[in-house]
């Protein structure tokens, strides 16, 4: 009886996480097509098939899911990002790590932010949902602003300066990271995308290569102009007896 009673529970408990999770989902494709004031309780009950005080139960009001819509992106970033984020720690850990290596992890950052673009089966929702919560300035946009940079821009900043033997706080070391990761968030570009008929997942290794190859190009000239104009210490004259 005791056991039966358990398999209850569990059976319970597997639908109950089984619903939030089709709440979330269809959450997530109605904030992005309606925005958030468009996207009423009701109609995401409807379209998620459950009744109205079941967003309620699980997520106390409208933004209780906005903003857990919010944290299942940064937590789907998280997974798809952390072997690369260990990676990139050991590197920046060690001073003597060589700069190609270094080259080669940011190349292999912004490839995987593409590849995040482009991975799961709702890549557009998510890319519509950045988008209109950029817009709208909603409710639990600086949380995933934070999280965005903390994942993507702060990694690729830190080669960047440690490519170019400079602070992350410099200028033109972050004007530098905002136009490499450029390359990569134009793919977030639906008209972009639908003007040459790009299929970001099916050319995701045409994509990578040229991003690659731009990559490492804008980066050994910006090594080498740095390198130029990085003083030299002249050495102190020998002293004479003369005199």
């Amino acid at each position: 009886m005791a056991s039966n009673a358990l398999r209850q529970r569990q059976g319970s408990y597997a639908r109950g996480e089984d619903t939030r999770r089709r709440i979330l989902q269809t959450a997530l494709e109605v904030f992005a097509a309606e925005g958030y004031e468009g996207a009423s309780t009701r109609l995401l009950a409807e379209r998620a098939g459950v009744n109205l005080p079941a967003i309620q139960y699980y997520f106390g009001s409208k933004e209780g899911l906005y903003r857990a819509v919010i944290e299942n992106i940064v937590q789907h970033n998280e997974m798809h990002l952390a072997p690369l984020s260990l990676k990139l720690k050991v590197a920046l850990d060690d001073p003597a790590t060589p700069k190609e290596r270094l080259l080669d992890l940011l190349c292999e950052m912004l490839e995987s932010f593409v590849a995040l673009l482009s991975s799961g089966g709702q890549d557009d929702s998510r890319r519509l949902f950045y988008a209109r919560a950029e817009i709208e300035c909603t409710a639990g946009l600086d949380f995933l602003h934070k999280h965005s940079s903390r994942q993507v821009f702060d990694p690729c900043l830190a080669l960047v300066a440690r490519l170019l033997h400079k602070s992350t706080d410099d200028p033109d070391c972050i004007v530098r990271t905002l136009m490499l990761l450029g390359q990569a968030t134009i793919f977030c570009n639906r008209g972009v995308r639908d003007a040459i008929g790009l299929n970001v997942e099916d050319r995701l290794g045409e994509i990578c290569g040229a991003l690659r190859s731009s990559t490492k190009a804008i980066m050994r000239a910006a090594m080498a102009q740095a390198q130029r104009h990085t003083p030299t210490t002249e050495p102190a004259p020998e002293s004479t007896d003369a005199d």
